[in-house]
C-alpha cells in the first residue's frame, strides 16, 4: 500500500500545467513505462496520426527555459539535448494504443487513475469557489441595501441639521418646587 502511495505521488509530481492544460513530459512517461526516451519518441513519430494538437504538442525554449527557472527541472540537460513532447490526458491515454507492455499498461491504467482524480479534486474545488462567489455577491447585495439605509439616515440627519432653529417659548406657568 506505501509502495502504490509513493508511486501515485511520484507520478503525481510529474503532471505540469502548460498552456493552461495538464500534461506529463515524454522523458518522465518514457521513465514510468521502463522504456528509453527516444524509444517513445519513435512510436510518436510512427503513430502521428493518433496524436493531433491537442493530444500532444512539442515545448517552445521559452516553455522549456520557464520550467528551468521555476525548478520544475534541474536544467535543460534533463531534456537530452531536445525539447520535450507533452503529452495531455488524452494523449497519455492514446499512448497505451502503441505502447503494449505489460508494465506500460499497468503504469497507464494508475496514470488515467490520477488524472481523474484531478479533474473530480480540481472539480470539487471550482464548486466551492462557485458557492462562494455566490455568498460575496450575496453579503456585497445586502451590504448595498446597508448602504442604502444608512445614506437615508444621513439626509434625514443632515435635513434636521438644515432647517432654521425654532425657538421654543417660555412656559408661561410655573411647576411647582422648582424657582428661578
Amino acid at each position: 500500500m506505501n509502495k502504490l502511495l509513493r508511486q501515485h505521488s511520484v507520478i503525481e509530481g510529474k503532471i505540469y500545467l502548460i498552456r493552461g492544460r495538464r500534461v506529463m513530459l515524454d522523458k518522465d512517461l518514457a521513465v514510468l513505462y521502463g522504456v528509453k526516451t527516444i524509444a517513445l519518441r519513435q512510436q510518436v513519430k510512427r503513430n502521428t496520426v493518433r496524436f493531433p494538437k491537442d493530444f500532444m504538442f512539442r515545448l517552445t525554449v521559452d516553455e522549456a527555459g520557464s520550467m528551468v527557472s521555476q525548478n520544475v527541472i534541474p536544467s535543460m540537460k534533463h531534456f537530452g539535448g531536445y525539447l520535450p513532447y507533452a503529452f495531455t490526458e488524452q494523449g497519455v491515454s492514446m499512448l497505451s494504443s502503441i505502447l503494449r507492455s505489460k508494465k506500460a499498461v499497468l503504469v497507464n491504467i494508475r496514470i488515467m487513475r490520477i488524472f481523474v482524480s484531478l479533474n473530480q479534486y480540481l472539480s470539487t474545488h471550482q464548486e466551492l469557489a462557485q458557492k462562494f462567489k455566490e455568498l460575496e455577491d450575496r453579503i456585497e447585495h445586502k451590504i448595498g441595501e446597508q448602504d442604502e439605509k444608512i445614506e437615508s439616515i444621513i439626509n434625514v440627519i443632515n435635513q434636521l441639521l438644515l432647517r432654521p432653529s425654532i425657538e421654543v417659548p417660555k412656559a408661561k406657568f410655573r411647576i411647582r418646587g422648582f424657582k428661578k
